[in-house]
């Protein structure tokens, strides 16, 4: 299935799903489809962080948050990632895609997600992204009191913490 009618599905279908709050997970029920695959007939590596942008959409609509960005003019983007393929996804195959956001700091949200089929995890990773504007990555403070909620993080987990240090460790 193409993707832009994917993510126009998504975002339409995220109304008639109940809202969520930062931090819930969400659960989205996807099929691995031909244009999904690689010369070794399994999903590809790269095709994982765009069905993972699908979760963003659905998320940020189901927080009741996407309206508000759009009409600031704000865009979320992603800012990198880091994920460990396990398993293959298989053509025509059923999975879920579990997804939610876990912290966030002055310029990006932390968010975690796992491919799931039958039970076993297939790949699992963590994603940054930020709220940009015209002006640039908009900071937690500006983008939190938009969507009127509090700008204080969860704790961050081991593995973001520890993410966060080998970013910093590549850029040296």
């Amino acid at each position: 299935m193409n993707l832009y009618l994917r993510l126009l599905w998504r975002w339409l279908s995220a109304s008639f799903k109940p809202p969520i709050r930062f931090g819930d997970m969400i659960e989205l029920r996807l099929r691995v489809w031909p244009n999904d695959l690689d010369v070794n007939g399994h999903m590809n590596n790269g095709r994982y962080m765009t069905v993972t942008d699908l979760a963003i959409i659905e998320y940020f609509a189901r927080a009741g948050v996407l309206k508000i960005l759009l009409n600031k003019g704000w865009r979320p983007v992603l800012g990198g990632a880091m994920i460990s393929f396990r398993r293959s996804l298989k053509p025509w195959t059923m999975y879920v895609l579990r997804f939610q956001m876990l912290c966030w700091d002055e310029r990006w949200n932390y968010m975690r997600f796992e491919f799931v089929q039958s039970g076993q995890t297939m790949a699992i990773g963590h994603a940054k992204g930020a709220i940009v504007g015209p002006q640039g990555i908009v900071g937690r403070f500006d983008r939190f009191g938009a969507i009127g909620i509090s700008a204080e993080s969860p704790s961050f987990p081991q593995s973001v913490s520890a993410w966060i240090a080998a970013e910093e460790v590549i850029r040296a």
